[in-house]
């Protein structure tokens, strides 16, 4: 039997519920014309598009520590000054700076065959001369366990089948720590991805300041696949391996950032963006040349169509996400006491394919309003959320509870061309950016401009 008590509660609580609910379905309701104009604008056209292609085409890839990467945000700053976009500004940034220099592979045994590889991202370089070893091939860790007595003198070859990228990285992450502890002269990993024409894939990998560096790069997944064959048949296999890979001291750089200044709170902010550097490979076209450049439009489009929300929305190009997060961590640093003002985290750097929706990190009551708003981006086939995840130039904000939105697309292709030459113009189409630049811009716009914030929650525990 319920006490009188437990029913008046019962019946505020089942009130509360439905004016949640009320306002909730209210904010589709109330910004549907909204988002229906801007989609329809955004998918007018290959604005996008094209201007990514003027920045890759012009500047390159953008390595931490290269000019390209300077000379990019130059121009990313002047851009964003004749867009007129307000408070259009850089802030320093030291980034690691390493240096690939030339490198080569070369079958010996049993037979000659040059090998095309990419040494993997903050290596060590080889011995002048280069290394001339045998080949130890292990599919796994437990694969090199159970072979780990042999690994002295050798060069160990990971030929791990790619599962998904969050599992098999590891590879690439802690392949060379493994191998050095057991007396590896150099670590080789099969690309990470899923598909090859004999094109290898770089990547960070992270030294364990306890155990001797030694030499790491990338295989095609061809060349990984036929030594170990070899090896299976009892074949002797020898390589020779040659990097000139080196560290130097940090260099300058800058994160850049513009603004669509609030109207009524100014200093309560959404921020969105993409990172501006890239690998010393390819484009840096889909990654992540294209969310920097569908949040900027989409910043640029609120403004063409003179929607000015109740807060601000800041675009931001960060620095150095490849091989060191930097720019992450000091676009928070700068921020101060002022994280907490911001209201919504929002990161493309998944490729800007087909949208499908975005994954979220926050509290369950801003994961019920978002629910509501992702009903506007049905038209583009984008209204899925789920929770998890959480881009790396955001992450430094999520951690202080801000919530935290990453835009999801189609990820079919993105693992063929990662981090490889691969990662140029061609792979992207304009249509699908435009719809991106839309999914971007109606939920920039809604959060800023409803009544209230997002409600936020306690940080996300460290992954």
């Amino acid at each position: 039997m319920f006490t009188r008590k437990a029913v008046v509660v019962l019946g505020v609580l089942c009130v509360s519920a439905v004016k949640v609910a009320t306002a909730q379905s209210t904010i589709s309701a109330q910004y549907k014309e909204t988002a229906d104009r801007i989609i329809a604008a955004a998918t007018a056209d290959s604005a996008a598009w094209d201007r990514l292609a003027l920045m890759t085409d012009t500047f390159g890839h953008r390595l931490s520590g290269s000019e390209a990467l300077e000379r990019t945000i130059d121009w990313v700053l002047a851009q964003m000054k004749a867009d007129g976009l307000a408070n259009a500004h850089t802030e320093p940034v030291m980034v690691p700076h390493w240096v690939r220099g030339k490198e080569s592979a070369e079958l010996i045994s049993p037979r000659p065959k040059p090998l095309p590889m990419l040494g993997l991202g903050g290596s060590v370089g080889t011995p002048k001369g280069g290394i001339t070893a045998p080949v130890l091939v292990v599919s796994s860790f437990d694969d090199f366990k159970a072979h780990q007595d042999e690994a002295k003198g050798k060069i160990i070859l990971w030929d791990a089948p790619f599962t998904e990228y969050g599992q098999t990285v590891a590879y690439r992450a802690l392949g060379a720590n493994v191998a050095s502890q057991h007396g590896a002269l150099a670590s080789l990993i099969r690309t990470v991805g899923p598909a090859s024409i004999a094109s290898p894939h770089t990547g960070a990998l992270r030294y364990d300041s306890t155990i001797a560096k030694i030499p790491a790069a990338a295989l095609t997944l061809e060349d990984a696949a036929m030594l170990h064959r070899m090896q299976d048949r009892g074949q002797k296999v020898v390589v020779h391996l040659e990097m000139e890979a080196r560290t130097l001291p940090d260099a300058p750089s800058r994160n850049v950032m513009a603004e669509l200044v609030g109207r009524e709170h100014p200093e309560q902010v959404v921020v969105l963006g993409g990172h501006i550097d890239s690998w010393d490979v390819g484009q840096g076209a889909m990654d992540d040349g294209d969310g920097v450049v569908v949040s900027w439009q989409a910043v640029k489009l609120l403004q063409k169509l003179g929607l000015h929300p109740r807060r601000t929305i800041r675009v931001v190009a960060w620095t150095n996400e490849e091989n060191g997060t930097r720019g992450g961590q000091a676009y928070r640093d700068a921020r101060g006491a002022d994280v907490d003002k911001h209201v919504l985290a929002m990161e493309s750097d998944g490729g800007t394919f087909k949208p499908v929706g975005f994954d979220f990190v926050g509290s369950d009551s801003a994961f019920a309003i978002l629910q509501q708003i992702m009903h506007l981006l049905k038209p583009v086939g984008a209204d899925s959320i789920v929770k998890g995840g959480g881009e790396a130039d955001v992450g430094p904000l999520l951690e202080k509870g801000v919530p935290g939105l990453g835009l999801r697309t189609d990820p079919t292709r993105y693992f063929w061309y990662h981090h490889s030459q691969g990662d140029t113009m061609d792979k992207l189409d304009p249509a699908d950016m435009a719809r991106d630049v839309a999914v971007m811009a109606v939920m920039a716009y809604v959060v800023a401009d409803m009544p209230e914030p997002l409600p936020r929650g306690a940080p996300p525990a460290p992954r």
